[in-house]
């Protein structure tokens, strides 16, 4: 299981209507608990329905204020129709005899933190669920709304333009914890180490075959075709393409000692609808060392070390 599993990424939860008992008891324990926001009024108090009982999260409850971009209205008008963590401050009824409790999100991501700092380290595999991508990018919820960047050039061997053309707004990933700064309670992530290595990747093809694959770069000396999201191979190059093109390729060679595939573009294809699902190789734990080149490789190894001590 992921490294994260005690505080997932919101929406993770099949339970979201509660009894007041249940409500009592997760204040009692400090449960983390999550629950669909149904409005935001002019006040920017949050409301939930949750079955047993009225939620209200007050509007400085509703996200910690180390998170980037707390103090902007957006952070708390967001939420609205989506699912989010909470812990229970409070059970009680109103003058109207309606149950309602009190919330707090603030409360549930300070404690996810503090578990974070605590038990997590650069390595750690963790679910993830993508919040939204920029050109240098992708934000991930890591768990109870804690927000970490993984960086572009880390999402897999092979580049992309855009954050976009690997994940969707709202996909469930896996990345691992690749620098932490528990002073500023921030989280950078990896991705690519959990895609496979050059060799569990391009044990998948053989020559002779026609595959299809995605131009990712256009050089004076050829194309580079991506065949899967960690492996790339280079063809001649050829006039009606240009980064983001999906082709069809014949594999002429493939070389682990030069970690080189030889490729041959046959035609152009349409556009995928969406990007390919991607296939992990590892899906738990803590890396402390992964090398992507074959153990032939004439060059010095591409690889990554996780040597930061846990803080």
């Amino acid at each position: 299981m992921p490294e994260n599993k005690r505080y997932p990424p919101e929406g993770s939860s099949s339970l979201h209507t509660y009894t007041v008992q249940q409500l009592r008891e997760a204040q009692a324990l400090g449960t983390v608990l999550e629950g669909y926001v149904q409005r935001c009024d002019p006040q920017r108090t949050l409301h939930l329905s949750l079955g047993g009982a009225m939620g209200e999260i007050a509007p400085n409850e509703a996200v910690a204020p180390w998170i980037s971009g707390a103090e902007r209205d957006i952070s708390i008008l967001s939420r609205v129709g989506k699912l989010i963590c909470f812990t229970v401050l409070s059970v009680q009824a109103d003058e109207k005899g309606t149950v309602v409790a009190q919330l707090s999100r603030r409360a549930a991501q300070e404690q996810a933190m503090e578990w974070f700092l605590a038990n997590l380290r650069p390595g750690s595999v963790l679910s993830c669920r993508v919040l939204r991508s920029e050109p240098f990018g992708a934000f991930l919820d890591i768990g109870c709304g804690i927000v970490a960047l993984l960086p572009i050039e880390r999402i897999s061997v092979s580049r992309v333009e855009h954050p976009g053309q690997r994940f969707l707004p709202g996909q469930k990933i896996l990345a691992v914890v690749q620098e932490m700064d528990p002073q500023r309670r921030r989280f950078t992530m990896t991705h690519r180490e959990l895609l496979g290595t050059w060799m569990e990747n391009a044990s998948r093809y053989a020559p002779g075959e026609t595959v299809r694959g995605i131009v990712r770069g256009v050089q004076d000396y050829g194309c580079f075709v991506e065949l899967a999201p960690n492996l790339s191979g280079l063809a001649d190059k050829t006039q009606d393409v240009s980064p983001g093109s999906a082709v069809s390729v014949y594999i002429k060679s493939i070389r682990p000692e030069k970690m080189k595939i030889k490729l041959q573009i046959i035609e152009t294809l349409p556009p995928a609808e969406a990007p390919e699902p991607l296939h992990y190789q590892i899906t738990d734990g803590c890396l402390d060392h992964w090398v992507y080149s074959p153990p032939d490789y004439i060059r010095d190894p591409v690889e990554t070390v996780f040597t930061q001590d846990r803080p």
